[in-house]
């Protein structure tokens, strides 16, 4: 499935060379670009960042009818402090426009998508998104440091997503100490959800770092877990996008949790 994800953004990239080679890659985001790393641990009882995601490779298309717009002022209602923006337009039936689309209830957005070569940190960098999401397994160290770079000049924060101890290694020697670190329990090679893997990997955890849990929480038992292991933040997509509300879905699953942690 990576090999699949690095083709699927092939003709992507060419067209943003492209539009370098014209000079008419779009200007930098003017505008006010939240913290995503300060919205997520604002709090002490642990953030949602809730996901807009059309469809998946593992689950087909998922609510559809559902726009950006509505997606994003729904998640800002019910309790969201932050939203991931699935942009990637093969798989996953996004678009990088939905990033501008969600921007008009403040709260900070994450691109995530197959960032894969530094002219894509430029496109982000044209649209309000506060971050954007580097998958360690899909980039060789030269590209990794050089999109890194490109990204934080541009004024974006980074989100390190990891699968194992080797990733989260590999991170920290090539971007240094990290703030943002993603651990995703679904193998993107197989497509297997393992909560496990958050709870082996949360023990790396350095002070002053911001972990964010990804994939398989489904229920409030799953999400107070990961907080109490340490997480600061969940990235829920899947759970909230099945329902007909997604926003409803939210505020009754961050309710339910905290009640579990009052009793």
């Amino acid at each position: 499935m990576l090999e699949r994800f690095r083709k699927a953004k092939a003709a992507e990239i060419a067209a943003l060379e492209k539009l370098t080679a014209q000079g008419n890659m779009p200007h930098a985001y003017a505008g006010p670009r939240p913290s995503l790393r300060t919205a997520l641990t604002a709090g002490t009882q642990g953030a949602v960042m809730a996901e807009y995601k059309r469809a998946s490779p593992s689950q087909g298309d998922l609510n559809l009818a559902l726009t950006p717009e509505e997606a994003a002022a729904a998640y800002a209602r019910n309790g969201a402090a932050a939203i991931s923006v699935l942009t990637e337009e093969h798989y996953f039936k996004g678009h990088p426009d939905y990033l501008g689309r969600m921007a008009a209830p403040g709260l900070p957005l994450l691109r995530k998508d197959f960032i894969l070569h530094p002219l894509q940190a430029e496109q982000t960098a044209a649209t309000p998104a506060a971050a954007l999401l580097l998958i360690a397994r899909l980039l060789d160290d030269q590209a990794l440091r050089a999109v890194a770079r490109r990204s934080l000049d541009m004024g974006l924060e980074i989100v390190a997503e990891i699968f194992d101890a080797g990733d989260l290694a590999r991170m920290r020697r090539l971007m240094g100490n990290h703030s943002l670190i993603q651990v995703n329990n679904r193998d993107l090679e197989r497509l297997e959800v393992d909560p496990n893997r958050s709870a082996a990997l949360i023990r790396s955890k350095k002070p002053g770092e911001c972990w964010i849990c990804a994939s398989g929480i489904t229920g409030p038992e799953q999400l107070a877990r990961m907080f109490s292991l340490g997480f600061d933040a969940a990235l829920i997509g899947s759970a909230l996008m099945r329902s007909k509300d997604p926003g409803q879905a939210l505020s009754a699953l961050l309710k339910r949790k905290n009640h579990a942690d009052a009793v």
